[in-house]
């Protein structure tokens, strides 16, 4: 039978075939040599750290790589994707696109926004829904207040909260196709605050993985994002802080790969107002910083979650925040007050899948 490029298979010589095999073994063994070669020069893996302050904060890049140039560029490349989305969802800026959003409400047609601005919008509106509005990105009015609040240490005028909660409502985004929204309550503002950090890690973890990178770690304070574990292990070995008080359960330390742990709590950022200690984090329906002392810890599939997440839990409180991270295929620990007050117990709630992360 004729082979296809026209010369006739005929079956070869037995000396033929016998000297054919023998060629063949030696060029297998030559292409095993140079690859064996090629290996034992290339250098393993090297451990590279960055730092920098982004969103106001101090960020860290841990990455490992086999090349110090390619390790330089991908962490460059990530703070300038880190320093984009702040430039576009920051609520201290009059200028970025988040706060352009909100002063332009109500909105009587559907305004076109970024990809990135409805990606946060699109799955914070799904968290305020899980959550019975426990987190809220409309919270820009009370939000407002409340610094001013912390300044002074003075609680805001009954008045002016009320006009802060009258402008916040998450029902009153509307998400429309196309990457559109409209704002339907007057006097909205939009904050951010509990979900952009969280985006911000999974995207300087897309750039890292894009410039080649396998293993890597992306924290921004309290939180993170990782994906493979460092060489020769199995996880990234993460504390988790404990709640500052008498009483409170040691640290503990969970082991993480492809995945974001996320925290919230009041440990370096609340205020005391006639005798009341009142944290940072807001809850919605009131206009207030919540007064129960907690440490939040989330894991979670991606930071956009987890850090909306654990806000949300901090509002709602365990026994509703532990199905609520659930349904989103996350794990809880908190940690809290019992009630507030000059002698607190401390009690710890934990989603039954939370173990499963600890550290061996």
């Amino acid at each position: 039978m004729a082979n296809p490029d026209g010369i006739n298979a005929l079956p070869a010589p037995r000396s033929t075939a016998a000297f054919q095999a023998v060629t063949s073994f030696l060029l297998v063994a030559a292409s095993f040599l140079l690859l064996s070669t090629g290996c034992a020069h290339r250098p393993p893996p090297s451990r590279y750290e960055f730092s920098s302050v982004q969103m106001a904060i101090p960020f860290r890049i841990v990455l490992y790589s086999s090349d110090p140039q390619i390790a330089t560029n991908a962490a460059r490349a990530a703070w300038e994707r880190i320093a984009e989305l702040n430039r576009l969802l920051s609520d201290y800026d009059p200028d970025s696109e988040l706060s352009r959003l909100g002063a332009s409400s109500p909105h009587a047609q559907p305004v076109q926004v970024s990809a990135d601005l409805y990606r946060i919008i699109e799955r914070a509106s799904a968290v305020s829904a899980a959550s019975d509005g426990a987190f809220d990105l409309s919270v820009g009015p009370l939000t407002q207040l409340w610094r001013r609040t912390r300044r002074q240490r003075e609680l805001p005028e009954p008045e002016k909260l009320q006009s802060a909660l009258a402008a916040t409502d998450w029902k009153s985004i509307e998400l429309l196709k196309k990457s559109r929204v409209k704002l339907t309550r007057p006097g909205m503002r939009l904050d951010a605050g509990g979900i952009a950090k969280g985006y911000a890690l999974d995207e300087a973890t897309r750039v890292l993985r894009a410039h080649g990178i396998r293993s890597s770690l992306v924290a921004g304070s309290g939180d993170m994002v990782v994906t493979d574990p460092p060489p020769g292990q199995t996880g990234w070995r993460i504390q988790v802080a404990p709640l500052e008080l008498p009483g409170s359960p040691p640290a503990r330390f969970v082991s993480l790969h492809h995945a974001s742990l996320c925290t919230s709590g009041d440990v370096f950022q609340h205020v005391e107002i006639r005798g009341i200690r009142y944290s940072h984090i807001l809850d919605p329906h009131t206009g207030l910083g919540l007064t129960h002392q907690s440490l939040i810890t989330v894991i979670g599939p991606d930071g956009i979650t987890t850090d909306a997440l654990s806000t949300a839990i901090s509002v709602a409180g365990p026994r509703a925040g532990i199905p609520l991270a659930r349904r989103f295929g996350a794990e809880v620990l908190v940690v809290r007050q019992s009630a507030p007050g000059a002698s607190p117990s401390i009690e710890s709630f934990e989603s039954p899948g939370f173990a499963r992360w600890t550290a061996r």
